[in-house]
């Protein structure tokens, strides 16, 4: 399933974005002595996000594993979608919540789980919800969890970092010429965490349009993702999710923004604005207005 759009290199030059801020981080708040720990510790907490990213979202959403007899339609959906992409079938979870979402997790097709909210079983049809499942197994299949993974524990670890350079009052040099001007310690402090979000903001809008694309292409059907999009487009707005902690730190796995999106929030969205997917996937029907 190619791309017809260059997000996966977008999604490359990200990640080395993220990675050489964290450096930049460190080399200015440590005066370069401790570069590669910062590098080092990164690492460790994006294997630590990536190995448990479907505990800790499941958990957040309260999920609980379903059966075949619970839900014919989700397993008859995916066990489709699986077998024509040749893929494992993952666990299906429901969500006793009535805010429409869905999302999929796991670090890999073997260790996958798919998750809808009772909300949006609720107000798809069947064809809606065969374009959600398509597109959220296409986030498994590209990898996009190990993606976030990355780019959201380098984030953590960026605004962690500064937070602690910051506290110690410009950085961790033994003596006063190590240490770094203090007018760049407190723009570091404060501009790094702002870019890193940023950054991973981009990451997640580049692959919620791949995963729209991917998916469609799985079920050869964009127009009825395009149609469950506009359904959940309202759907979230009338029924948000709260602002958890581990709820915002999972936002960019559901295929829809699960908080309200206005005004200045906006521009710090996981999700790109549903008229610009649901018009890509409109395109790829063919379909004109």
């Amino acid at each position: 399933m190619g791309h017809q759009h260059f997000n996966g290199l977008k999604t490359a030059a990200l990640l080395g974005g993220i990675f050489g801020l964290l450096l930049l981080v460190g080399g200015v708040i440590a005066g370069g002595r401790f570069i590669w720990a910062f590098a080092l510790f990164g690492l460790a907490m994006t294997a630590y996000g990536y190995w448990n990213s479907d505990k800790i979202a499941i958990r957040a959403m309260h999920a609980r594993p379903v059966s075949e007899a619970e839900q014919p339609a989700m397993y008859r959906i995916v066990r489709e979608l699986s077998t024509r992409a040749q893929q494992p079938m993952p666990r299906l979870y429901v969500s006793p919540t009535m805010a429409p979402n869905a999302f999929a997790t796991g670090r890999n097709p073997r260790n996958a789980a798919v998750c809808a909210t009772e909300g949006i079983l609720a107000i798809l049809d069947e064809r809606e919800l065969r374009g959600v499942l398509g597109h959220e197994l296409m986030h498994v299949y590209n990898r996009d969890i190990l993606t976030s993974s990355v780019a959201a524990a380098i984030g953590g670890v960026i605004t962690s970092v500064a937070q602690i350079g910051l506290f110690f009052g410009g950085g961790f040099g033994g003596s006063d010429e190590d240490r770094p001007n203090p007018i760049a310690m407190l723009l570091i402090a404060l501009a790094a965490p702002l870019a890193a979000v940023v950054i991973q903001m981009a990451i997640s809008r580049t692959r919620e349009y791949d995963a729209d694309e991917d998916g469609a292409n799985l079920t050869s059907d964009p127009l009825a993702l395009a149609s469950a999009l506009r359904k959940l487009e309202s759907g979230t707005r009338q029924l948000p999710l709260p602002p958890d902690r581990e709820l915002v730190n999972s936002s960019h796995l559901f295929i829809a923004n699960p908080f309200r999106g206005d005004g200045f929030s906006k521009l710090f969205s996981t999700h790109p604005p549903m008229a610009e997917r649901i018009a890509r996937l409109e395109s790829m029907a063919g379909y004109r207005r």
